[in-house]
């Protein structure tokens, strides 16, 4: 049986001016995507701000999250770290705080190498907490070949993958590549929510979404509807959504989710300096896109 499959919504960390996580606002984030009924919520991801938070913070957010999720919707927990010790510290936290699955990504100052990639992601799979590798080259600068994701599913508790998901022409060769190298029941999931919908089409098994984070009740009919082979309505509601996908490719979805929470009702919703918040004329637009979207 797949670990993770459907909707994994990804929501930001709510922190105050001295990087400490306002557990309430937090909490009050995660019963939104509870109640909306997501598939299981990727806390402390890229969007969650986890190459920003000190240990002691990541900690107080995972426990504020077990307190509020309680067991109904899986947890995913992003313990990236540039040091494999730290990485693994991390790991322990998660597990004693009974989260289902840990995010791994790749944290690198100097480039890493694909034996590097591989010995980092060993250690920490020792832990026994399970993993998901964490792809995502924009950030970390490295890139999962399927060939080394396929060495890494032979692991002992590597479960699954969140891969950017490519454009329409590329992903049903490249989700194909996957599923020859992997156990059955290794989930292969997909980012980019711009193509999400196109690599749930072509058989993936997760969305990994910025958007559910926040607005989860439109990023599940659209989940739903791919998952259910509806080709029409996953175009529709992708034109319905571009508007917002060009936000994300011209801010980042980082900075357009925290205005987009602040705007919400979720406190100030900053991001962590130096990432500083969207103003002036990139504020307005994304106030205007934000408006005329639909999406509450």
């Amino acid at each position: 049986m797949k670990t993770i499959t459907g909707l994994s919504a990804f929501p930001i960390t709510p922190v105050d001016e001295a990087g400490v996580v306002d557990t309430e606002t937090l909490q009050r984030l995660l019963a939104r995507l509870v109640a909306a009924g997501v598939d299981s919520i990727g806390l402390l991801g890229s969007t969650g701000s986890y190459a920003y938070l000190t240990r002691a913070e990541r900690l107080r957010a995972i426990e504020a999250a077990v307190e509020c999720v309680a067991g109904r919707v899986p947890l995913l927990v992003g313990i990236g770290a540039l040091r494999t010790d730290e990485a693994s510290e991390l790991a322990r936290d998660a597990l004693r705080a009974d989260v289902q699955m840990g995010l791994l990504a790749p944290v690198s100052y100097v480039p890493l190498q694909e034996h590097e990639v591989f010995e980092h992601f060993q250690a920490v799979s020792e832990v026994g907490l399970p993993l998901c590798i964490y792809n995502n080259p924009g950030t970390t600068h490295f890139s999962f070949t399927p060939e080394l994701v396929g060495r890494l599913a032979e692991l002992p508790n590597i479960v699954a993958v969140k891969n950017p998901a490519p454009g329409v022409g590329e992903i049903g060769d490249l989700h194909a590549d996957l599923l020859a190298r992997v156990p059955s029941d290794f989930s292969l999931g997909y980012s980019v929510d711009w193509h999400a919908g196109q690599a749930l089409l072509a058989g993936g098994d997760a969305w990994y979404s910025a958007l559910a984070g926040l607005y989860p009740d439109i990023a599940l009919r659209l989940t739903r509807a791919a998952q259910g082979g509806r080709t029409e309505e996953v175009a529709q509601l992708n034109r319905q959504l571009e508007p917002v996908w060009r936000l994300f490719r011209a801010y980042s979805s980082y900075r357009v989710m925290h205005l987009a929470a602040s705007r919400e009702g979720f406190g100030e919703a900053q991001p962590i300096r130096p990432v500083l918040p969207l103003a002036d004329e990139a504020a307005r637009d994304v106030e205007t896109v934000l408006e005329r979207s639909g999406l509450t």
